[in-house]
């Protein structure tokens, strides 16, 4: 059956238009046309009423949700779980992500998203494996006794997902530059995140083919004016990508709005760092033996450090648009376009254009997700 969806406000590359209808065929656009050509009377119609219809949002850093955190149940049906509950909240694509674990714990990780892919578990894009191989004085909540320098065995493990891709987020003065080429040419995807290096040494790492950064601001060296750092590195580089976390939480809104101001257009994209409160029915879970609490729209530790957010993809866009004055359209791309060419996905998500997959997320005029379409799959909320 082909869908066409009409009456909506729909984002496409050009700008908004409430002209045109979106004609689905199978897991694919395949056309934005006039309400009036005949393939649209032909397919099945859904009436979206004046709501507006976003490019699917896609998320490379979720810990857990749906009261599921993915270092305590790296399965099928954990990663199922977790992907259902983001899905409520505008998500159609995403990293499960692994805080550092060990060796055996990142192997069953990778396995199961292998085999979640494999079972077509909607909208699973590939693993976030974030750690071990970072700094001890930048760890944040990751456990200590995991952190590690990668040999030759955990190169091969990091690299041996099958399908979907693979990010991984490190500290380069962690892991040798001839690793970084290595992993790079692989297929992983690096990034720098949990770092003490100095500017020269993430220079080093870009140059090596690191392609991004993992929570910018957060859990790396600062921007100072005689030591700029990785957060100076990172915005100085015009190629590299640059995740953050806008919970109002781990980054003050001025330095949010510097880095957009800092880095080309397209370079800056939306990720949760999502915790299982995220769609979940209880305010704690258990992170490395140890209950963290929610408590004012934050996830801390009893000493007060961060453990990631409880915020959704679609409160990350609200916020966008309420504190750094962002509007709309850019916020929806910095969820969905962005995140898409970060992973190399830029031919096939992250655009509502003929020939990329239907991943679709459909909000009111309160910005409340109604609907998600995955590979033309409908689910109404």
């Amino acid at each position: 059956m082909n869908h066409a969806l009409i009456g909506a406000r729909v984002l496409t590359d050009g700008g908004w238009r409430e002209d045109l209808a979106v004609l689905v065929e199978g897991e694919r656009i395949a056309a934005l046309c006039p309400v009036t050509d005949p393939r649209v009377q032909r397919a099945e119609r859904h009436d979206l009423a004046g709501k507006t219809l976003l490019p699917g949002f896609i998320d490379s850093q979720v810990n857990g949700g749906g009261g599921v955190l993915f270092n305590a149940a790296p399965d099928v049906e954990g990663i199922r779980a977790i992907a259902a509950a983001h899905r409520r909240h505008g998500t159609t694509g995403l990293l499960p992500t692994l805080i550092s674990d060990s060796a055996e714990v990142m192997a069953t990780a990778i396995a199961a998203v292998d085999a979640a892919i494999a079972a077509q578990v909607p909208g699973v894009l590939g693993i976030h494996i974030e750690g071990p191989y970072i700094a001890p004085t930048r760890k944040g909540v990751h456990q200590e006794s995991s952190l590690r320098v990668p040999d030759a065995r955990e190169i091969s493990l990091t690299t041996s997902l099958r399908r979907g891709r693979t990010l991984l987020t490190l500290a380069p003065e962690q892991v040798p530059v001839e690793s970084l080429r290595q992993l790079q040419a692989a297929g992983v995807i690096l990034a720098v995140g949990h770092t003490a290096g100095d500017y020269a040494s993430v220079r080093r790492a870009l140059e090596a083919g690191v392609r991004g950064f993992t929570h910018l601001f957060n859990a790396m060296t600062p921007l100072q004016g005689r030591a700029p750092g990785a957060v100076g590195a990172a915005l100085e580089d015009r190629e590299s990508w640059c995740g953050v976390i806008v919970d109002g939480h781990h980054v003050h809104p001025a330095s949010l709005k510097v880095a957009l101001a800092a880095k080309p257009r397209g370079k800056v994209f939306l990720v949760t760092d999502a915790m299982p409160p995220v769609g979940g029915p209880d305010q704690s879970f258990v992170l490395n033996g140890e209950t963290i609490w929610v408590r004012d729209g934050a996830a801390r530790t009893a000493d007060g450090v961060l453990a990631g957010s409880v915020i959704s993809m679609i409160d990350a866009v609200r916020n966008c648009v309420g504190l750094l004055g962002l509007p709309l359209e850019e916020a929806a791309r910095m969820a969905a376009t962005y995140p898409a060419e970060f992973l190399g996905l830029e031919k096939t998500h992250g655009r509502i254009a003929p020939g990329y997959r239907a991943d679709f997320t459909v909000v009111d005029a309160a910005l409340a997700v109604r609907e998600t379409w995955i590979g033309g799959q409908r689910e109404m909320y």
